[in-house]
This record gives C-alpha cells, sequence and structure tokens, in this order.
C-alpha cells in the first residue's frame, strides 16, 4: 500500500516536472521570439532610414530617388498589418535602383557615397539574416505549441499564436556581393 502510494506520488511528481519544464521552454521560445522580432525591427528600420538618406543625399538621378524615397518612407510609416508588404516593397525598390553595379559605382563617387553604399550593403544583408532567427524560432515555438499535452493543458497561457515575418528580402545584385 505505502509502496503504492510512493510510485504514485514519484509519477505525479515526475509528470509535475515535465509540464513544468515543456511550460518554462515555451516562455523561454517566446521570450526569444519577442527579442528576434526586436532585432527584425530594428535591422528593417535601418535598412528603410539608410535608403531614405540615400534617396534625399543627391547623388542618385531624381526618378530613382522618388523611387527609393516612397517606398523607404512607406515601409518606416507602415502599421503592423501592412508591413510585410511595404517591407517587399522597399526591396522590390532597392533591387529596381541598384540592379546594375553603375548605379552603386555613381553613389560611390559622390562625396561620402563609399560609406553610404558600404552602410546599405550591410544593412541589406543583416535583413535576411534577423528575419531568418525570427522564423527559426517561430517555428520552433509553433512546433512545441501543436504538442497536445501543451494544448489541452493550455501550457502557452495567453501568449498569442506565433506568426512568422514574410517578405521578399532579396538582396539587389550590386549590393549582394559587397
Amino acid at each position: 500500500m505505502t509502496s503504492t502510494l510512493i510510485w504514485i506520488a514519484v509519477a505525479l511528481l515526475a509528470i509535475g516536472v515535465y509540464l513544468s519544464w515543456t511550460a518554462g521552454r515555451l516562455d523561454r521560445l517566446h521570450a526569444r521570439i519577442d527579442a528576434a522580432r526586436a532585432a527584425l525591427d530594428a535591422q528593417l528600420l535601418r535598412r528603410a532610414s539608410v535608403a531614405q538618406e540615400l534617396a534625399t543625399a543627391g547623388v542618385l538621378d531624381p526618378a530613382a530617388s522618388i523611387v527609393l524615397y516612397e517606398a523607404a518612407h512607406a515601409a518606416r510609416q507602415a502599421d503592423e498589418e501592412a508591413r510585410e508588404v511595404a517591407e517587399s516593397e522597399l526591396s522590390q525598390a532597392l533591387r529596381a535602383v541598384f540592379g546594375d553595379a553603375s548605379q552603386v559605382d555613381a553613389v560611390r563617387q559622390a562625396p561620402g557615397g563609399t560609406e553610404a553604399a558600404d552602410e546599405l550593403a550591410a544593412a541589406v544583408r543583416r535583413v535576411p539574416m534577423a528575419r531568418r532567427f525570427h522564423n527559426d524560432a517561430v517555428r520552433a515555438a509553433r512546433a512545441l505549441r501543436r504538442h497536445r499535452t501543451v494544448r489541452w493543458l493550455r501550457l502557452a497561457g495567453h501568449a498569442p499564436f506565433p506568426l512568422a515575418f514574410e517578405m521578399d528580402d532579396e538582396p539587389p545584385v550590386a549590393l549582394a556581393g559587397r
């Protein structure tokens, strides 16, 4: 009788430890998503800011400046629902403006253009990495949240279901190799 109670207590303790560990892991994954989203937002803001600076610096032709400025401004001002589309449009504008190396060379020849082109190339390179880290964290949290135990016992609490950030983040060919 006492050995049966001890085994039941050990089993309940093991289940409790497992559930506590799973809830803690889910909490850490949600914190990782929040940190990755903050890093992604910072990189997207940096890319839009550098593109906007470059568009207003007078080193691009007027049509390219307008296209780049409007796309960067829209990306900076977009609300959360339209953010993915606005960021994709900025990527497309960057590819259109810096599709060939001659435009990058023209920017580099202007005073301060080398630093601006290097900063834009770095920003364009960091966005896909930040998005990948964010989406990997989302994927891991979603996989854990799909487990029956997590769903049935509501171990995620009231945390919203994590959503991936899907956008076109392909860099311009002329900036990607720099």
